[in-house]
């Protein structure tokens, strides 16, 4: 029967639903699932990452992203997949060769020892300290500890400045250097390496001298000694003998008096040692 629109209308009572079939089959079970949900999606690509040799492109790109990672991917040797992280091994194949270095024609390369400036290194130190400026701009900061000391053992018999004469008795008497208790015949060392300069009599009571430039406007000088061990013109190094101790000039008994020079002018040598 058909109904005014149409419509074919049911002859007999509905058919009974067909039943559901229940499919028993079961779908193959992944082994690593599991592992791989507590690894968690980020380590997921690091493991894979080290495992495909792209640990170091990936790292920048999880960089670039904002993410940190956590692991370390060495790019100087292959890395190897282990049975724990879920990935078959990977074979490694060769190490990628390090970028040669190159310098221009005109480049200045310098290897000299007194490049490497260490604390068992004083002459590289004061090299590079005169070599940057001018002595008379060296802060007293820098300079200290820049000098050897003259003698073996050091002690002050009269200090830089003013002082009364033991010449004369007379007040006001300005002192060039820094007088050290030294008994006659000990030896005298240099303070630096440098080139001597004089060797002689010091008409102006510095008696038997001895002055070493050691570049850049400073010049020590060692004065009232008994003998010389060095010339003109030779060159000597730090804790070199150079003399032996006296007391000659305006000396009242055996000692050493030493000199720090800047651009001529005396300074006090303890800003120096």
């Amino acid at each position: 029967m058909q109904t005014s629109r149409g419509r074919r209308r049911a002859a007999g009572p509905a058919s009974a639903p067909r039943a559901a079939e229940v499919i028993h089959s079961e779908r193959p079970r992944d082994l690593h699932r599991d592992a791989r949900r507590r690894r968690g999606p980020f380590r997921q690509i690091t493991e894979f990452a080290s495992a495909s040799g792209i640990g170091q492109k990936a790292g920048i790109a999880l960089a670039a992203t904002g993410m940190v990672l956590t692991v370390t991917v060495p790019a100087t040797s292959p890395v190897m997949a282990t049975e724990d992280s879920g990935i078959a091994p990977v074979a490694a194949t060769s190490v990628t060769p390090q970028p040669p270095i190159s310098a221009e024609a005109g480049a200045q390369i310098d290897f000299s020892r007194s490049a490497v400036v260490t604390q068992a290194d004083p002459d590289g130190k004061l090299k590079q300290l005169l070599s940057a400026q001018s002595a008379g701009a060296v802060s007293r900061a820098a300079s200290v500890g820049s000098l050897g000391a003259p003698l073996a053992s050091l002690v002050t018999a009269s200090p830089f400045g003013y002082r009364v004469s033991p010449i004369t008795g007379g007040s006001g008497d300005f002192h060039r250097g820094q007088d050290y208790v030294a008994q006659c015949g000990t030896s005298v060392l240099a303070a630096a390496t440098g080139t001597v300069t004089f060797v002689g009599w010091h008409q102006y009571g510095g008696g038997n001298r001895v002055v070493i430039d050691h570049g850049n406007g400073l010049e020590t000088t060692y004065n009232h000694l008994s003998s010389f061990n060095v010339t003109e013109g030779q060159t000597v190094s730090r804790g070199d003998v150079v003399a032996l101790s006296g007391t000659t000039g305006a000396s009242t008994g055996c000692h050493l008096h030493f000199e720090v020079q800047v651009n001529g002018e005396v300074v006090d040598p303890t800003g120096w040692l």
